[in-house]
């Protein structure tokens, strides 16, 4: 099975599929098109579906040209209907792991997609879950699932693996083509042809370990050191600010040393899909071996009360103005999770709303790249304009995404107050009414 998987991947008659065409997926299924492979999406939504093949783009990290040349080429194409499985050779799970209300794994829409693959999957096809999950998941869940629904043996029949996504939206240098990729699989053959199919594909090298908990493991490290650093500098700008100290400036004293330091830096909050989700799949398994992650548990209080830091803050802020936060009124500028994107999943600017009209304020929202959002069932509408009128008639002005479409000179001339949580009006001169986080 190896030499004849590796001979179709060298003379591109592999048939990849891709589970979930969201932020992974469809630039992945783009890439892979690209590469010379043809390719079938799938997703339950069909109205992604159906974009897709019009050749119509909803992600901002794909060229708009690049999906719809592949479309008009035949290379790529979507569908809801999961059947079309038995025609692929690789198949790609790039579905969403959120947690449920009690902060635990909700793996959910894997469980459902590898039960739908499992139906179709025929002998030969290789399997990769590209999911953010716990360490174990594709040796315990996937597996046997696979196992059971399609009564082929791994490693005999099919190849499984993991290799997870490390997508960056709005990264300007770093895509899914030129990204390094980490695979693990079960077997030395299976890892031989997994990572021969996505060097095929990548720009860049593709690292491969001993197995997918290694896999798993490894996006789960590269989240959870971004957590507990952001952690540290969120503690350190509740203790600045307390001590009088500007810790922007701190960090960038301290980024002047050439080793030894990574930069850091605080905000209203963790926000995307992987960032403040990782540790808790974590934290979550670890209490399987008796084993209790203080100080990963740790950087996520500090990062969770940070929309209530916020607020308070505000509220600070407000009373210097002879205001208070009951019956202000509130121009929060962006919702999304990071600067120059239309991502607000997991959002803080969301939670930080969400308080701030629970202490009676008057708040509305200006995000160039967001008219309206959905939280908890409910849709929120941004304005239209960023204009004069709306900036003066709000007693605060609180940025929360760093967004450069933003004039933030003519934000600070028509303010009466500024919270700025992202130090991105660092280049504003007249600073008066501004205060950084």
């Amino acid at each position: 099975m190896k030499e004849i998987l590796l001979k179709k991947i060298a003379d591109k008659k592999i048939v990849v599929g891709v589970v979930g065409l969201g932020y992974v997926g469809l630039p992945l299924a783009v890439e892979k098109s690209k590469a010379g492979f043809k390719t079938i999406g799938f997703d339950v939504q069909a109205e992604k579906v159906n974009k897709v093949n019009k050749g119509e783009n909803y992600i901002g990290d794909v060229v708009d040209r690049d999906l719809k040349a592949m479309v008009e080429q035949g290379l790529l194409s979507a569908t809801t209907d999961f059947s079309f499985i038995k025609d692929v050779d690789f198949v790609a799970i790039c579905v969403p792991t959120p947690l449920d209300t009690h902060q635990q794994p909700d793996l959910s829409y894997v469980k459902s997609s590898v039960e739908a693959i499992a139906k179709h999957i025929t002998k030969g096809t290789m399997v990769v879950l590209e999911s953010t999950t716990y360490p174990g998941t594709t040796e315990e869940l996937i597996k046997p699932i696979l196992e059971n629904g399609s009564k082929l043996k791994c490693g005999e029949d099919f190849y499984l693996g993991f290799s997870p996504e490390r997508v960056d939206p709005g990264n300007a240098i770093y895509k899914t083509k030129n990204t390094p990729k980490v695979v693990g699989a079960i077997g030395e053959d299976a890892r031989e042809v997994i990572s021969a199919m996505y060097a095929t594909v990548l720009d860049d090298n593709v690292h491969s370990v001993s197995s997918p908990a290694v896999a798993e493991m490894t996006k789960i490290l590269e989240n959870t050191y971004r957590n507990i650093n952001i952690g540290l500098i969120n503690e350190l700008a509740i203790l600045c600010n307390k001590m009088g100290i500007n810790l922007w400036e701190v960090i960038e004293a301290a980024k002047t040393k050439p080793f030894g330091f990574t930069p850091f830096y605080p905000g209203p909050g963790l926000g995307g899909h992987c960032i403040p989700l990782d540790p808790y799949y974590l934290s979550w398994k670890a209490r399987e071996y008796g084993f209790h992650t203080s100080m990963i548990e740790s950087s996520m209080m500090v990062n969770d009360k940070m929309p209530e830091y916020t607020v308070e803050r505000s509220s600070q802020i407000l009373n210097s103005y002879q205001k208070s936060l009951n019956g202000a009124n509130i121009l929060a500028l962006g919702v999304s999770y990071k600067q120059d994107i239309d991502d607000y999943r997991e959002s803080p600017a969301l939670r930080v709303i969400e308080l701030l009209q629970e202490k009676g304020c008057n708040v509305k929202y200006y995000d160039p790249y967001i008219s309206e959002y959905k939280y908890k069932g409910e849709k929120h509408n941004g304005e239209i304009e960023l204009t004069a009128d709306l900036i003066q008639s709000s007693d605060l002005v609180i940025v929360l995404s760093a967004h450069s479409k933003v004039d933030y000179e003519f934000v600070q001339q028509n303010a009466i107050a500024i919270f700025d949580t992202k130090n991105v009006m660092s280049k504003v001169v007249k600073r008066d009414n501004i205060e950084l986080l």
